[in-house]
């Protein structure tokens, strides 16, 4: 893994907790997706509440059983190797038939460096 500077650019995969991709959860799926294409990482943050497009509110409040939260990846990335690894999440949402938001904007990389081992 080489570091990274300059401009680049963040992705946002808005998907539900319990959207699954050949038996995998979805956002895993995308991960795996972006380890195995050479991207720079990915992370997945848990959503504690929100709703999307169905304006079903999820929550992950006590007294309220959770299902589905919104889980994001983001993936900051050199602006050449998002394109290709979007149109393939794409496809990914588009076969298992399920809702979620891409989001894109530019990015500032001011230190990407894997740990020294």
């Amino acid at each position: 893994m080489t570091r990274i500077s300059g401009e680049g650019e963040l992705v946002r995969i808005f998907v539900g907790e319990g959207d699954r991709y050949h038996g995998k959860p979805l956002y895993e799926a995308i991960v795996l997706l972006a380890r195995e294409m050479g991207l720079a990482g990915a992370t997945v943050l848990r959503g504690v509440e929100g709703f999307g497009a169905d304006s079903v509110v999820h929550t992950a409040r006590i007294l309220r059983l959770s299902e589905d939260l919104p889980m994001v990846i983001e993936v900051v990335e050199m602006p050449e190797r998002i394109e290709p690894f979007v149109a393939k999440v794409e496809a990914m949402l588009d076969e298992v038939n399920c809702g979620g938001l891409i989001t894109l904007e530019r990015a500032r990389i001011i230190r990407y460096q894997p740990e020294k081992r």
